[in-house]
């Protein structure tokens, strides 16, 4: 990932900076959604709950776009282009444990009954900043 180094900071466990997540619908019409995320390498993961309207259009249409922005400062952000080219349900359910102790604290997510999670790949095509 070329992430700028004044922005660095936005994508460790320690800001907990918050991503808006925007996908494309079936129409075409953009839907956003706030999201908890990670890294992994050159990777930005997310993580949502199988059939969920952010993993139908990242499987059908997966270029994405993602605004992270300092919680403290929000007109602080970075807006990443990309597109979704891994998704698994293996690590899923780990991965939105460490995510829940990342932003609320706790050892686990509180899932809802019967719910299984994805675990989506982004691979970052463009960065730009804001502040």
């Amino acid at each position: 990932m070329d992430i700028p180094k004044d922005f660095k900071d936005l994508f460790t466990d320690e800001t907990r900076a918050l991503a808006f997540l925007a996908t494309t619908m079936a129409d075409g019409s953009p839907q956003v959604t706030p999201v908890w995320f990670d890294t992994e390498g050159e990777w930005i993961r997310v993580n949502t709950a199988r059939g969920r309207v952010k993993d139908r259009n990242m499987t059908a249409r997966p270029e994405v776009a993602l605004a992270i922005m300092d919680m403290q400062e929000p007109y602080r952000y970075i807006q990443i282009r990309g597109i979704a080219l891994e998704s698994t349900e293996t690590g899923a359910r780990e991965h939105i444990d460490r995510l829940a102790h990342k932003y609320l604290g706790t050892d686990s997510y509180e899932s809802y009954k019967g719910e299984t999670r994805v675990l989506y790949r982004i691979q970052v095509t463009s960065a730009q900043t804001m502040e």
